[in-house]
């Protein structure tokens, strides 16, 4: 009998700065997220919004929410009980021009489904959503949906007929959550109870307030963390704030009433909590460039402004057959490695593979379902393509939004975030080059200065002396190399 892996969420906070997430199995980080507080999340939250002006060409409304930046709403995301006139679509479209429906002014409530990026607003939505422990509430949509994760069709039809015995309510809907598995039929009366209860305060806040205002924030990560992240394979819960310790103590306690022990607090002042447990450096590695894998190679992780490149780079290969074996051994490694580094990193939109070229047809299908079955327990949405004849392979995945490289990185001020600089043997060149210029533009100095950074000037003044004596000779003056 295999045995069971075992699960532990880690919470560590630094009250009104910055909490972050981590789940593990047998010791080895899965899952890592970061919220800074100061730069609270919008998504999810639901506004009352006024329209702003309509576009016509993008099919869009520009709504005002409170933000810096107005919400982008497109015609698909506007619910029909907005729409000011009943105007039919024209023929081969989906639906009515938004000019004709929309008027600017109009007050809407919206969702935050995309946090607002450079010079872009926020993506909304008129389609509500309310996610509790069990459920998502879906307002306006009256459907039943189940979590494509739980894919047992006897637990899929099971799970449908608890929640058609439940009563939903007129204009409401539901999406099952995979946590409802297993999950006796009182829970998820009180969940759904919870969700309705939270609608009406939303609504009565929507008719009450005037616009723009919030009617509904999303809860800050550690209590999302408890949530939607907490099952029952969760041994353990570490907290290493006392009052954050307290406050998931009694969200856990709601989840597993049996479970008194589930939440324990680190208390240790020698030593941080993510060293106690040996997870800061898998937490540093996140931000590496380079990931190794087990048998020597390492993938090579490049984002640009369209996709992210990930290369594989095998160890060490020597013949025909060895380079078979080991070509088909890296790239199954890879491909679980990858989709580990996806998660981790919360790489979002296309994602291009460079495997090791395979030319077995089944190796290059183990090797596809090997990534399959190790994007299975992703959150987010994603589409895995085939590999090509030139073995790339091609995948697009949501992104979630709490990556801590978006978070805690910025572009370096020297290479502007291309990993590149020009080396010092150019740097010096172009230096003398100008310095050049300079003597022929002194006009009778003697003395001259010339000011560089610190590690130029030693370069220039190790390696190129003979060429300063030569330009002292030449222009009969003294060169002084100073720091900037």
């Amino acid at each position: 009998m295999p045995r069971k892996i075992k699960e532990k969420m880690f919470i560590s906070v630094l009250p009104g700065e910055q909490v972050e997430v981590a789940l593990t199995e047998d010791g080895k980080i899965r899952e890592y997220y970061v919220e800074m507080v100061h730069q609270a999340k919008t998504k999810g939250n639901i506004y009352k919004g006024v329209i702003n002006n309509i576009d016509p060409n993008l099919q869009a409304a520009f709504v005002n929410y409170g933000a810096e930046r107005n919400g982008f709403l497109q015609i698909d995301e506007v619910h029909e009980e907005y729409y000011v006139e009943d105007e039919p679509a024209k023929k081969g479209f989906k639906y009515p021009p938004i000019q004709k429906v929309l008027r600017p002014g109009q007050e809407v409530l919206i969702q935050v489904v995309k946090e607002p990026t450079g010079r872009k607003g926020a993506f909304v939505t008129t389609f509500l959503s309310l996610p509790g422990r069990y459920f998502v509430l879906t307002l306006g949509r009256e459907q039943v949906g189940i979590s494509r994760k739980i894919e047992d069709d006897k637990e899929r039809e099971k799970l449908r007929e608890v929640v058609e015995e439940l009563n939903l309510g007129s204009g409401i809907g539901v999406i099952v959550r995979t946590a409802s598995l297993d999950v006796n039929k009182t829970q998820l009366t009180k969940d759904l109870k919870f969700l309705k209860r939270l609608w009406a305060d939303v609504r009565k806040k929507g008719t009450s307030q005037d616009a723009p205002c919030i009617c509904y924030q999303e809860m800050d990560l550690a209590s999302r963390a408890i949530r939607d992240y907490l099952s029952t394979e969760v041994g353990e819960i570490w907290v290493d704030d006392k009052d954050t310790a307290e406050q998931v103590k009694e969200m856990a306690a709601l989840v597993f009433p049996r479970r008194p022990n589930l939440v324990k607090h680190h208390a240790d002042p020698e030593r941080g909590m993510w060293e106690r447990f040996g997870l800061d450096k898998q937490i540093q590695a996140i931000y590496g460039r380079e990931v190794p894998l087990p048998s020597g190679g390492q993938l090579v992780i490049d984002a640009t402004e369209a996709l992210t490149a990930v290369d594989i780079n095998s160890g060490k290969i020597g013949g025909k057959k060895n380079f078979r074996d080991m070509a088909l051994k890296t790239n199954m490694e890879a491909a679980e490695e990858i989709a580990r580094q996806l998660v981790l990193r919360d790489i979002g939109g296309q994602v291009v593979i460079d495997f090791i070229e395979m030319k077995d047809k089944n190796h290059c299908r183990d090797v596809e379902k090997t990534l399959r079955a190790a994007m299975k327990n992703d959150r987010a949405r994603t589409d895995v393509g085939r590999l090509s004849r030139f073995g790339l392979l091609e995948l697009v995945r949501q992104r979630l939004g709490s990556s801590a490289l978006a978070v805690s990185t910025e572009p370096c001020p020297c290479c502007g975030g291309t990993g590149t600089r020009r080396n010092l043997e150019w740097q010096a060149v172009q230096a003398l080059k100008e310095l050049r210029r300079k003597l022929r533009k002194n006009g009778g100095e003697h003395l001259v200065d010339f000011r560089c950074d610190q590690e130029l000037m030693a370069y220039i003044s190790n390696t190129k002396r003979a060429l300063l004596l030569d330009m002292e000779r030449e222009f009969g003056v003294q060169i002084a190399i100073l720091p900037q």
